[in-house]
Parts: structure tokens; sequence; C-alpha cells
């Protein structure tokens, strides 16, 4: 494929990095709290713009962009420092999801308020006995009359303490195959039968939670899909997870590289060929996941949607960066450790790259099986 930008790609990303010289993000303040209204407050700033969801239809808000606009703007969000949509996975997920399977009254409902993060939106998949098997979950969801009723656990469940709604997949056929008895609903999270409780990291924060469903009620007209057809329209999420977020990512590993060679160059400990092997190495592994990630474009433009490539950037950039931090603390010794700092966070952060977002586990079967044709494990 053709990695250089055509000159309307060119236009595109000049258009973009003067807006964000024009609307600079600033300092995250501190606090979880704060935090993520600096990134609403942000996200509210894209969205009047149009640069908040580019890759959606001009009706729905965004700018009809190709895929390597899309990555473009991923690609100059992290350059510019600025932050993720706090919307991000209603914006990447939900409403691409609702695009596809969502019927024309859920469109016109929920889209709109995904782009301008006036309804934030969390994904309730995991449940604590089916964390890496989607199809083995066990939250029930029985119809009684026009409304569905739901019990069950979720865990695992990203910014569930600031959502409005929750992308929520449970069991509704209970004597079905167990990938053909699920139906994909839109859970309204502001009611009693609700609970979100916290799940603190051993960084401090707490930006996972589980949720707790005790005869929670869903109407009828949230049901994305049709019922019974939960597992079709999750992967649709889950496929669209693991593409969308490969090129911030891959920017944000090459940041901490700079910023760590820097600090390298700074201790005179580039002259050490060990030291500097270990950087070329680390220099070559982003370049691979930024090649990968564009190479997984080539995919979706072939196929017309997001394929298993998406797994492969994921594993990858988990891989690398927990071995970018794991250096850092190789490099700068007892300041990469003191608490508060910015390098402790990163390698008490990054443990959980291999875990979230589909653990290595399974995406190293999904790539040996999906893209490398080879026999299922047992």
């Amino acid at each position: 494929m053709d990695l250089t930008f055509d000159p309307q790609e060119l236009a595109f990303r000049d258009e973009l990095r003067a807006w964000l010289a024009d609307n600079p993000a600033g300092e995250p303040p501190p606090g979880e709290d704060a935090n993520f209204q600096w990134r609403r407050d942000f996200q509210r700033r894209l969205a009047e713009d149009g640069w908040a969801a580019v890759h959606w239809p001009r009706e729905y808000g965004g700018r009809g962009a190709t895929l390597t606009q899309s990555a473009i703007v991923f690609e100059e969000l992290g350059r510019a420092g600025a932050p993720l949509p706090a919307n991000v996975l209603g914006v990447l997920l939900a409403g691409p999801t609702i695009m596809s399977w969502g019927t024309e009254e859920q469109k016109d409902r929920y889209l709109t308020p995904i782009v301008t993060a006036d309804e934030i939106w969390c994904q309730g998949f995991s449940e604590p006995e089916a964390g890496s098997d989607l199809a083995a979950l066990k939250m029930r969801a029985v119809k009684r009359g026009g409304e569905w009723i739901v019990t069950g656990q979720k865990v695992w469940t990203s910014f569930a303490q600031y959502s409005k709604w929750c992308m929520l997949v449970a069991r509704t056929d209970f004597d079905a195959a167990k990938h053909r008895g699920l139906t994909y609903f839109l859970l309204d999270m502001e009611q009693d039968a609700v609970q979100v409780r916290p799940l603190r990291q051993m960084t401090g924060g707490a930006e996972f939670n589980e949720l707790f469903l005790d005869r929670a009620r869903i109407p009828d007209a949230n049901v994305v899909g049709g019922a019974g057809n939960g597992w079709k329209v999750a992967l649709t999420t889950l496929m669209n997870e693991r593409a969308g977020l490969a090129f911030f990512l891959q920017v944000r590993l090459r940041e901490l590289l700079d910023e760590l060679l820097a600090a390298a160059a700074e201790r005179g400990m580039l002259e050490d060929p060990m030291i500097a092997d270990r950087f070329g190495e680390l220099h070559m592994k982003t370049d691979v996941l930024r090649l990968t990630a564009l190479r997984g474009l080539t995919a979706i433009e072939k196929y017309g949607q997001p394929g298993p490539e998406g797994s492969l950037t994921k594993w990858m950039w988990s891989e690398t960066n927990q071995q970018l931090t794991q250096f850092a603390a190789d490099v700068l010794g007892p300041d990469a450790l003191r608490a508060g700092s910015r390098w402790s966070y990163e390698l008490l952060r990054a443990r959980g790259n291999s875990i979230e977002g589909g653990t290595t586990e399974v995406l190293k079967n999904i790539v040996a099986e999906r893209v490398l044709g080879l026999p299922k494990s047992r």
C-alpha cells in the first residue's frame, strides 16, 4: 500500500493541526473527576467544528472522513498532547454499532448526544466468570410485556461512574446455544436498579467499575439488532474497538519512547551499547505497530469492516508498552518508582494492558486462527 498522504489528506491534516494550535487542550487537571470533565469539555470543542467523530456521516455530526483521514485525527491528537474524547466508547463503539444495527428512531435519539458528550456511554460486556468468553455470560434478561427485566453483574466497566447509557449484552434465551441466546440492549444507567462500584487500581485511580443490576428495566425499543441476535451485534462493537485506537496508541507510545530517550541522553547512557540496542529494538517495534495499523486500514477498505488484524495491533501495543515502561525503570532507576511520578504511573498502569480490551492470550488465538489460518486450539 502507499504510505504517503495525497494532497487532500495533507490539506485535511494541516487544517486539523491549525485547529489544534488555535484550541490547545492545556494541561490535564489533577483528580479523576476534574480530568474527565476536562476531556468532556475538550470533546465539546471538537464537536463544534466537526472533529469529535470525523468518521461519522455529516448528518450525524461527523465529516464523512475516509479511513486514512480518521487515522490522521488520532495521530494529530496524540502529537498535540490532546486527550481522546471523553465519550470515546460512544464515538468508537456505540455510535458505529447503532448506525449498523439500530432503527431510525434509535439513530435519531442516541447519535447526536454521543458526539457532543452530553450523554456518556460505557460497555457492559465482561462478567466475573466470562471476561474473555463473551458468549459464556450469565446476566439474565426476561421479557415482561413491553420491557425486559435484567439481573446480574458486569465488571471492568470503564467510565460507568460518568455514564448515562450502557451497551449491554445479556442472555435472553436460556435453552439456545450460548452464542445464539444473547441480546444487545441500550441500558439507561440512571435508575435505582443499577449500582456502580468503583474498582481501585494499584495506580490509585478507579477508571474501571463493577456494575450490579437488580431487576433493571429496559424497554423493548432499546433492543439493538433484534432479540437473540446479540452475538453478531456485539462483534461489530468489538471489531470497532480494536481497530479504532491503534493510531492514537502508537503515537502515544512514540512520545513515551522519545521522552525516555531524551532522559537517557541527559544521563550519558546512550554510549552503552546494550542501552542503545534496547532503544533500537523499541523504536523498531513502535514503527512496526504504526505500519501494521495502516495495513489494517487496507483490510477495512477491502472488506468493508474491521477484521481480526485489529487484534494484532492491540496485542503488539500491549507488549511493547509494557516493555518500554519496564525499560524506563532500568534507565531511570529509583526516579521511575517514586510515588506520584509520571513513570511510576506508566509502569503500574501498563500491567493492565495485556488484560483490557481482550487478553493477550485470546488475541493470540484470534491472530493464529483468523489471520494465520492455523488450527483452532483445544
